[in-house]
């Protein structure tokens, strides 16, 4: 959808999710995604958050008068493609600990098992990134390890990225798993990006888009922190920075 004009909303000033409570967390992300619905008027939110999607997208739905897209863990295609049974999954505190997954887990892995390990220093590993500086594989081989413990058996063949920050380490976790860890090159690291992509097209088909200005980012923290990403933005089509 090249032609649809989009914002990227950081709410650097709210970090960490997965380390508030649940009611924090709800409360912040409706509070604050109903603010930018009534200053920029978009057609439809996606919120690009494991942590918050789990909390608070049935709040957020009840307040907006648009489509919203949550994002969830990729539970449903990692069973459908495992061949051990066994699945992994990374995400933060707030994540791994959820009822919604429960409800994944009881619904997609029936006959295998889901492991799950709170990784939430990948957080910081994937922004160290994203700003060009280096990725330290002690911290994801540390994640890796504690996912693995109970996987005595060496089936686990999908690891589940639970955060939307995760994805951007895939390349440095895969390496680190199969050299480091001794995981058989095979396995895979799955995360919800190309769904959420075909669930907000398909909300959004046929509509017409007028563009008047460049796709932007805005932020609730200090603008110095997203200026910083301005080079990796742009690589996305994001030209304007922005405080919100």
């Amino acid at each position: 959808m090249p032609s649809a004009p989009i914002i990227l909303a950081a709410d650097y000033a709210g970090l960490p999710y997965g380390k508030k409570t649940e009611a924090e967390v709800a409360a912040r992300v409706a509070g604050l995604l109903g603010r930018m619905s009534e200053r920029y008027e978009p057609r439809l939110a996606c919120i690009a958050c494991n942590t918050a999607s789990t909390i608070a997208l049935d709040m957020v739905r009840d307040v907006l008068e648009i489509p919203v897209v949550g994002t969830v863990p990729a539970i449903k295609p990692a069973a459908l493609t495992s061949k051990t049974g066994v699945i992994g999954m990374l995400g933060t505190q707030g994540t791994v600990r959820q009822p919604y997954v429960d409800r994944l887990e009881a619904e997609f892995v029936k006959q295998g098992k889901l492991l799950r390990f709170a990784a939430p220093d990948l957080v910081d590993e994937a922004e160290s990134k994203l700003r060009g500086g280096p990725v330290n594989r002690t911290v994801l081989k540390a994640a890796l390890e504690g996912l693995g413990e109970h996987d005595h058996e060496m089936k686990l063949d999908r690891i589940v990225l639970g955060c939307t920050h995760f994805p951007l380490l895939e390349d440095e976790l895969m390496e680190v798993a199969v050299k480091d860890l001794g995981m058989p090159p095979d396995i895979r690291f799955l995360d919800g990006a190309e769904g959420i992509a075909r669930r907000i097209a398909h909300l959004l088909d046929g509509q017409d888009f007028a563009r008047n200005g460049p796709n932007r980012a805005v932020t609730t923290g200090d603008i110095s922190t997203l200026q910083e990403l301005k080079d990796t933005l742009a690589t996305y089509g994001i030209d304007q920075i922005d405080r919100f």
